[in-house]
């Protein structure tokens, strides 16, 4: 197990993108199936967490956590507690794909849910040419308030079981993907579950990753918010208020 640090209520582990995807890539090669849950941590649900004690359960319980975001990753620095890099989910399912596709000996089964209808049917043809030993064996894009609907939550987790998939990719949103796995993960017989938001429409190409320099200038979240602004603008603009504030209530707390 990895030393974590607590920032923000929350314990992240402390791994770069390469022992993130190699402690995966150990899990999934165990024989048991206990779905074990990752969760990426930005500024949006480190704002969330403060005001949703569900969504902090769901934390609590997740198998890996690990800091999606340069503002997360930052703070952390400012407060004496060092994360080596941003480790972002739409980083951390290509690079485990590539991994595994290199390593595996036998084909690493993936579940798609989430993303808009027919998007993720796109990302696994997509996945499928790009990545040899891995195979996609089920997609599902759920309709609006499927978490609400115990009957279709029944149906998802029979769906994922029948399918025999050892990883389950999750493309909701956050906090409902988080919560759902939360919610659902003993009756999800695969190895790991990954919540990683519109790492999906990546994959099948539906929306564009930001440049490489983007990325480099720690400024996707600028490119995400320019390509979606009626979507993402008002959360931004709200984060961008709250996130300081609890920064500074973490700073005092750490100082005293």
């Amino acid at each position: 197990m990895s030393n974590r640090i607590t920032l923000f209520g929350v314990q992240i582990d402390v791994l770069d993108r390469q022992q993130s995807v190699a402690r995966l890539a150990a899990w999934l090669a165990e024989p048991e199936r206990q779905c074990r849950y990752v969760v990426t941590p930005n500024v949006d649900h480190i704002v969330k967490l403060e005001s949703q004690p569900a969504f902090r359960a769901a934390y609590q319980q997740a198998a890996m956590v690990v800091a999606d975001g340069w503002p997360v990753v930052s703070a952390a620095r400012w407060l004496g507690k060092p994360l080596p890099e941003t480790v972002p989910g739409s980083d951390l399912v290509p690079n485990l794909f590539a991994y595994m596709a290199g390593a595996a000996s036998a084909p690493l089964t993936v579940y798609l849910l989430g993303a808009g209808p027919g998007v993720a049917e796109r990302a696994a043809a997509r996945i499928e040419q790009t990545y040899a030993q891995i195979r996609v064996v089920g997609c599902y894009s759920p309709p609006f308030g499927f978490e609400k609907d115990a009957a279709e939550c029944d149906a998802i987790c029979q769906r994922v079981a029948a399918s025999g998939a050892d990883l389950l990719v999750l493309g909701l949103g956050a906090p409902k993907q988080e919560l759902w796995v939360h919610q659902h993960a003993a009756r999800l017989p695969v190895k790991v579950a990954l919540c990683v938001g519109a790492t999906i429409d990546f994959l099948a190409g539906e929306k564009p990753r930001a440049p490489d320099w983007v990325r480099k200038a720690r400024l996707e979240w600028c490119h995400r918010m320019l390509s979606e602004p009626r979507r993402l603008a008002k959360r931004y603009a709200h984060d961008a208020l709250v996130f300081p504030v609890l920064f500074l209530k973490e700073f005092l707390s750490t100082n005293r």
